[in-house]
């Protein structure tokens, strides 16, 4: 009787191991492809894009609630809009005169450098606008001849060549005018009493304004410590860096708006005054005003002016004042905004455009003013926080290592 060794399974030989011609056991491994590629196929989307969907499900429910909440906060912000407006009048004031106070407060105590900065402001507001009545009220006598002039040479203008239209077309629109003009007499002398009487509404908000001024010009550090003394420790850093950020961003941005503006205005008056256009001061102010409004504002107001232009020294005149809004636009937007806003501002020109457009649809021209600042505020904000989170991993590294 012959001993046989036992078998023992190498690495040659696997119990239940198929050849290569696919004999052998049926539940080894020449099935498992088959079988992956139903059991996928049964199954829908595969990992990547399940994950993927879990990821879009989470971010959109966040985006939800951030909308809901900034609905209700414009609804919150509308329903008191008298308050809210008056604080932003007192936070464009406060950065616009705060740099000034401050280099009086080095030579005096805070209270009177507050006070001569406050008296100062509205001692040349003032001035303006008592030379801007005067000179209304000197040249109100020969502007009715010098538009009614004006609108004749247009006519005439128009009449010619290469335009000839009807002179009846004039007299047809005079007619209208003033049927128009009668018809609804009381309508518009309702609305002017109405608009009227908003004046206390705009003192109401103009002294709330001032008074709020005043108290972030004296003690608008304290103002802050004592808000932020009001939250968790935990929150107080960001809540800190949010508000330096912020500051800073609508605050720059204020100042350098405030010395584009008064650029364009110089420039405008000047040309205004060589090509002796009427009410040149008066369009002077306007296209400092309408400045604010990016994009929009500047060009709204030089249109205006060639109007007046139109009306009171002909339609070449006209054409030059037209031919400014290209100049000045081309000199404000590739060399003002370049150099004063760049440092305080950076955003894209598509998304200016979209902010003024959102905020005047949402709630008129101080909307379309509002909406820069706001998005270049919150925009800076959420840079910097984003800045100051510690990445997942890291921060996993840091605690496994702490551990």
């Amino acid at each position: 009787m012959s001993y046989q060794h036992p078998v023992r399974p190498g690495r040659g030989h696997r119990p239940g191991r198929s050849d290569r011609s696919g004999r052998g056991d049926t539940s080894g491994r020449g099935d498992r492809p088959a079988t992956r590629r139903r059991a996928t196929a049964n199954q829908g989307p595969g990992p990547y894009a399940g994950r993927a969907l879990r990821h879009l499900s989470d971010y959109a429910w966040r985006l939800l609630v951030v909308a809901a909440a900034g609905y209700l906060i414009l609804m919150v912000l509308g329903k008191f809009h008298l308050v809210t407006l008056a604080f932003f009048l007192a936070l464009v004031i406060t950065s616009v005169l705060r740099p000034l106070v401050d280099l009086l407060a080095r030579r005096m105590p805070r209270s009177a450098a507050v006070l001569l900065g406050l008296v100062g402001a509205v001692l040349v507001i003032a001035g303006l606008l008592a030379l801007i009545g005067e000179t209304v009220a000197m040249e109100a006598s020969s502007l009715g001849e010098e538009f009614t002039g004006g609108v004749d040479r247009l006519e005439r203008f128009l009449a010619g060549n290469p335009f000839h239209v009807d002179p009846k077309v004039f007299d047809d629109l005079r007619g209208k005018v003033t049927t128009y003009v009668s018809e609804h007499r009381s309508t518009l002398i309702s609305s002017a009493l109405s608009g009227a009487g908003r004046v206390a509404e705009v003192a109401t908000g103009a002294a709330l304004a001032l008074f709020t001024t005043v108290f972030m010009l004296h003690s608008g550090d304290r103002m802050w410590l004592w808000t932020s003394g009001q939250l968790p420790e935990g929150a107080r850093d960001p809540y800190h860096r949010a508000g330096r950020t912020a500051w800073r961003t609508f605050a720059g941005y204020t100042r350098g708006i405030v010395i584009v503006a008064g650029t364009n205005a110089i420039l405008v008056g000047i040309a205004l005054f060589l090509l002796r256009v009427p009410l040149a001061l008066p369009l002077t102010l306007l296209e400092f005003f309408a400045s604010f409004i990016p994009l929009v504002g500047s060009p709204i107001a030089m249109a205006v002016a060639s109007i007046v232009a139109l009306a009171s020294r002909g339609p070449v005149i006209a054409l030059v004042v037209l031919a400014l809004i290209v100049v000045i636009g081309q000199i404000e937007g590739h060399l003002l905004h370049p150099l004063v806003m760049s440092w305080a501002v950076n955003l894209h020109p598509v998304v200016v455009a979209a902010s003024v457009l959102c905020g005047s649809i949402a709630a008129g021209v101080i909307g379309a003013v509002v909406a820069v600042p706001a998005v270049s505020v919150v925009w800076a904000v959420t840079r910097e926080l984003r800045s100051g989170e510690e990445p997942t991993g890291a921060a996993d590294r840091g605690a496994g290592q702490s551990s």
